[in-house]
């Protein structure tokens, strides 16, 4: 299948290294980009550490008695005395997952200098009540609802149980949300509601379609005012068709709605599937372009 390539044009995206923009086409060139170094160890990078943990919903509650792992990641870089970045992970598994390593891109850059100490919270979706852990059976209705609901279940009981022992900054501009699917309208949805914590975010082909409202997002963005945060929108050529939309399609009015209110976003578009292998090859450079 030939590369479908669309211009769309957004000077205020462009990057600052040419490199980069290089190996961003090099990888939208191929249906399954393989993982380059700067997502697999390299000898000598100090590695940080990772934790997992349970959480239970308090009855108050955003989500009452819905539990979750989480798991954190901190950077050996991190001091306490220079409050670090954070990313927040959707669907935690997908992006600690060997096909994805995102806490490896973490220690490669950081310790390169190309991010500043980042703290990495990888959030699972909830087990409803009597559920055995990680069925995630709360996943749509967290991460598809366009509501506050994961917002507050973030800010309220989440962030509290990280920031009791680490500092994280409380810039925005400094603290990103990052999601696959569902999750990746959610990671947007986190900004939207709230882009006095959030203002930058990572959509790998994200369900801006009709499950739970979704498609609403497009003309939200068109008839709202502009609000002060960087988007990163990764599309498929392949993706989902079915009767809740063209998830393709969708990525596409995604990016022009964007354009249009002249946010600083960027949409690569490659020739994969419903899946996170090419979001996955490009997530060094999409840290790189996200923290520029």
């Amino acid at each position: 299948m030939p590369l479908v390539t669309l211009d769309i044009p957004n000077p205020s995206s462009a990057l600052a290294n040419p490199a980069d923009e290089a190996a961003f086409a090099a990888a939208c060139a191929i249906e399954s980009p393989p993982l380059g170094p700067d997502s697999v160890s390299q000898p000598g990078v100090p590695r940080g550490t990772l934790t997992t943990h349970r959480h239970t919903g308090a009855a108050t509650g955003a989500f009452p008695s819905v539990s979750r792992d989480w798991t954190l990641y901190i950077p050996a870089q991190y001091a306490a005395a220079q409050p670090a970045n954070l990313v927040v992970f959707q669907d935690g598994r997908f992006y600690l997952s060997d096909d994805f390593n995102a806490p490896i891109v973490l220690d490669n850059l950081i310790a390169r200098g190309d991010i500043p100490p980042t703290i990495g919270l990888f959030v699972e979706p909830g087990d409803l009540p009597n559920e055995v852990p990680n069925s995630r059976g709360n996943r749509s209705f967290e991460y598809d609802s366009l509501s506050d609901a994961y917002s507050r279940l973030l800010h309220d009981e989440l962030l509290p149980l990280v920031t009791a022992d680490y500092a994280i900054s409380t810039d925005p501009a400094r603290r990103a949300s990052v999601g696959m699917s569902s999750g990746g309208i959610c990671a947007f949805n986190l900004a939207w509601e709230r882009p006095d914590s959030f203002a930058r975010v990572v959509s790998h082909v994200g369900s801006f379609t009709d499950i739970r409202g979704g498609h609403a997002y497009v003309p939200r963005v068109r008839k709202n005012g502009r609000k002060p945060i960087r988007v990163f929108l990764q599309g498929a050529v392949a993706d989902l068709d079915n009767t809740n939309g063209s998830w393709t399609v969708a990525n596409f009015d995604m990016a022009m709605a964007l354009r249009y209110k002249g946010y600083d976003y960027r949409f690569e578009y490659g020739q994969g599937a419903h899946d996170r292998r090419h979001g996955a090859a490009i997530f060094p450079q999409t840290m790189r372009w996200l923290w520029r």
